[in-house]
């Protein structure tokens, strides 16, 4: 199989362009915006994100349709007013104790208070936490230097070197297996003399 595979970058079989040339010079990366299949896995992050905020905007305008101006819990420990603004979204009370949670401001709590927990009963990877899908933006990696140009020549070469190197040191379990198979439960055909 491995066999196959580095005949297969020698020839170029799974390349677009063919194999690189032995001079050729590598050329640099290809712009994204430029190539129509490159589209999908760019809007990939953006149709999960939009998956994921899209229910949760409609849960926010339901709460704050139905339940706006509505008190709904009282803290158990004092705070400061300067979390008044916060914590009593849609309340306008300037005489109101600073420790009552707004519906609206319990809701965002809620949302955003609740990865830690949900990070302790699911695991660090889970698909309810969504802080790492706000954290992954395009734009995270724009400070950050660019890359030279990639030598595909050698990524095939050193590519080719390590198959023919497994291919020395490694056989393939399933070389023969139907004889195998066969020859175990006795079902083997049997071939004529000639």
């Amino acid at each position: 199989m491995s066999e196959n595979l580095s005949e297969g970058f020698v020839t170029g079989t799974y390349l677009k362009d063919g194999p690189p040339k032995e001079g050729e010079a590598p050329a640099g990366p290809l712009n994204p915006l430029t190539d129509p299949s490159a589209m999908d896995g760019m809007m990939a992050g953006m149709k999960t994100q939009m998956v994921m905020m899209v229910p949760q905007m409609v849960i926010m305008g339901w709460i704050n349709f139905f339940f706006q101006g509505f008190v709904l819990i009282k803290l158990p420990f004092p705070l400061t007013l300067g979390f008044k603004s916060m914590l009593q979204r849609g309340i306008e009370t300037p005489d109101m104790d600073v420790r009552w949670v707004s519906s609206l401001s319990w809701y965002f709590l809620n949302f955003f208070g609740l990865n830690g927990l949900y990070r302790i009963l699911l695991g660090n990877d889970n698909s309810a936490d969504s802080s790492k899908d706000m954290s992954a933006t395009p734009f995270a990696t724009a400070n950050a230097a660019p890359a030279g140009p990639q030598d595909y020549n050698k990524l095939f070469k050193a590519e080719i070197d390590n198959l023919e190197f497994s291919n020395a040191v490694y056989s393939w379990i399933g070389t023969d297996v139907e004889e195998r198979v066969l020859k175990r439960y006795n079902r083997l055909p049997h071939t004529k003399a000639r």
